[in-house]
């Protein structure tokens, strides 16, 4: 039995993202629920969101994003023989997103799946399509985090209203000589599923707040630590710590536990609000977009979520 040829490592080799035009800032949202931007942004950061319009879909900003990664990365729909999109928002469950993107961009018989592990589903995807492309089972992946949470929302509710928003954040993982993905630490806290759920097709998003807090500020940043250990990287030579933009605090006081005293600190929530799953490739793709990491430089992505899921790895800066 013939195996096929293996890549000594993979890395990103490019990144594209996509938010809707429409701004939703806090003093918009004060007039219809019970709040206002100093409670909003003392609680979670955030002063403004995307909110996509109802014509607007998860594919479709899937698509967009994916596509600025791969016009960005060089390389033609014909290279990319994987598709993986990471949502947990899809309006119905069948036909999986990737297939529709990948056939809308124009790449042909990929393998495509969608993951769903929440707001870690970036982290998942993107160490899945590490494994694949290092296996010889696909040349080049494209990875997509893409959510529409506003269609999940109960908006007048203020607990979730005022975090959540819509987006889409791409990478093209391909072959390297030498690794540019580091090991993925994944796992999860099945243990408190509940705290953020979605009852049925009729009920909307569900989070207890504190309890999700509580397990963020305590659990997370060993896991961020050992990513670091396992990529054989000091957090002292990170450029950029980019975790999932779940809220200001949680960020923050992982970012202090971690150490990494020279690393930009992703804060794309203040602007963007919680994107799930799109957060940590949106994150990245705006602050290469900015001018504040260069390529080559070493970031640290970890994401977490429902479920409760996370996941976390080292990679290069395409």
């Amino acid at each position: 039995m013939k195996m096929p040829e293996i890549a000594p490592g993979s890395k990103v080799l490019a990144l594209g993202h996509y938010q809707p035009a429409n701004v939703v800032t806090n003093d918009d949202l004060a007039k219809t629920i019970d709040t206002n931007d100093e409670w909003i942004q003392s609680r979670v950061g955030i002063k403004e969101r995307r909110i996509a319009p109802d014509g607007e879909s998860v594919e479709d900003m899937a698509a967009i994003a994916g596509g600025k990664a791969l016009a960005a990365s060089g390389l033609s729909p014909d290279d990319i023989d994987l598709v993986i999109v990471a949502t947990c928002t899809l309006e119905t469950q069948i036909p999986n997103a990737a297939a529709v993107v990948a056939h809308r961009m124009g790449i042909n018989s990929p393998g495509a799946f969608d993951v769903n592990a929440a707001c870690a589903g970036f982290c998942y995807a993107l160490g899945t399509a590490n494994a694949a492309v290092r296996a010889g089972a696909a040349r080049n992946a494209l990875v997509i985090g893409a959510e529409k949470l506003s269609q999940w929302i109960d908006w007048t509710d203020r607990s979730t209203a005022v975090i959540f928003a819509d987006g889409a954040g791409a990478a093209v993982v391909g072959p390297s000589d030498t690794p540019g993905i580091g090991p993925v630490v994944w796992g999860s806290s099945g243990d408190k599923a509940d705290a953020i759920s979605i009852k049925d097709r009729n009920d909307h998003l569900y989070q207890e707040g504190q309890t999700v807090f509580r397990w963020a500020t305590t659990a997370l940043h060993p896991v961020a630590l050992e990513a670091c250990s396992r990529a054989g990287v000091d957090p002292a030579e990170l450029a950029a710590f980019v975790p999932h933009q779940a809220n200001l605090r949680i960020i923050e006081s992982i970012a202090r536990k971690l150490g990494a005293d020279k690393a930009v600190i992703a804060r794309d929530i203040v602007t963007a609000g919680n994107t799930s799953a799109a957060s940590i490739p949106l994150a990245l793709s705006r602050m290469l977009e900015r001018g504040e990491v260069r390529s080559g430089d070493l970031a640290l992505v970890l994401g977490f979520g429902a479920g409760l899921t996370y996941a976390g790895q080292v990679i290069e800066i395409p």
